[in-house]
């Protein structure tokens, strides 16, 4: 069994991690598929534990594993990598410094068949909160990619969340460089800038060429690493365009939009509009309905612009 970066880049990444790492373990909690680690167990079977569903008890083995010396990537849902487990993942794996990648899979409303319950709109906020953890939300399947290939090789506690199965590649894999900390510049612009993560990227991309049609030029910025945070990209932005609509699968209580507000209203004080989840729980249905149920469409980021672009004047 083997996996693509286009069909599963989870898979993938993960599959070629274990022939380059001979140290690194993976755990998950009876979600093989969900997780994509069916090819991993398979060449790897001594490097692979699935704890059932205990996913406690799986954070706890991974940090164990990791403070023994070995890089653990484990995962599942990501609103139980974060909610359910969130003691185990402070004390047993952030407190310790253990080096263990904890991955989130079908974030935010990403999950939409499953409802409210499986969907994770608060896990970015918890996450950002704990001392120590890097937090990464890719756009495309290449940052997935580089961020999983940059977190093998260096050593702390990590959360990623991860797609399951496709996810859009917007980024060329082989020109794309990975820069740790850093936003990377989809395309330039005078009059707002774009701040995106996630699923949200790529509608990020369609809202700026619907701004091109109204004589709008937007910067896009792709930001995958929610902390640490690219401070530096985001006060450009806000100097260089005057106004930032930042886009996130995520409530935009305590994640992307919080944390950028957070850097601009400190050093550089601009117009800041969140687009995302609006302080609610998740409901069932399609990716094309729940994006216009929760104001997440394209041209949600478009109408968001708009007003930024009014405050900015």
């Amino acid at each position: 069994m083997s996996f693509d970066l286009a069909s599963k880049p989870f898979g993938a990444t993960l599959l070629a991690l274990g022939d380059r790492y001979p140290q690194m373990i993976v755990l998950d909690a009876d979600l093989q598929r969900a997780t994509e680690t069916e090819a991993f167990s398979r060449r790897f079977p001594d490097r692979y534990f699935n704890v059932g569903v205990a996913e406690a008890n799986m954070v706890g083995i991974s940090a164990g594993l990791a403070l023994s010396g070995k890089t653990v990537f484990c995962g599942t849902f990501a609103c139980f990598i974060s909610q359910r487990v969130c003691d185990q993942v402070v004390i047993s794996v952030a407190y310790t410094g253990a080096n263990v990648k904890l991955c989130g899979f079908e974030p935010g409303v990403y999950s939409g068949g499953n409802g409210a319950t499986h969907q994770s709109v608060m896990d970015l906020a918890l996450m950002r909160a704990i001392p120590g953890m890097s937090v990464f939300d890719p756009g495309d399947a290449t940052e997935l990619t580089a961020i999983m290939e940059y977190q093998a090789g260096h050593p702390g506690p990590a959360y990623i969340r991860a797609p399951r199965g496709k996810a859009p590649i917007i980024f060329d894999p082989l020109s794309f460089r990975y820069q740790p900390g850093k936003a990377t510049c989809l395309r330039e612009g005078k009059d707002l800038t774009l701040i995106a993560c996630g699923i949200m990227l790529e509608r990020a991309v369609q809202a700026a060429e619907m701004l091109v049609s109204q004589g709008i030029s937007a910067r896009i910025l792709s930001m995958p690493g929610i902390k640490p945070l690219d401070e530096e990209s985001i006060l450009a932005a806000a100097s260089d365009t005057g106004c930032i609509v930042t886009a996130e699968n995520h409530n935009i209580l305590g994640g992307l939009g919080s944390a950028v507000a957070e850097v601009v209203t400190g050093s550089l004080p601009v117009p800041v509009i969140r687009v995302g989840i609006r302080d609610r729980f998740g409901e069932v249905g399609t990716a094309d309905w729940l994006a216009e149920r929760f104001q997440m469409a394209p041209a949600h980021i478009v109408a968001a612009a708009l007003r930024a672009l009014k405050l900015k004047r």
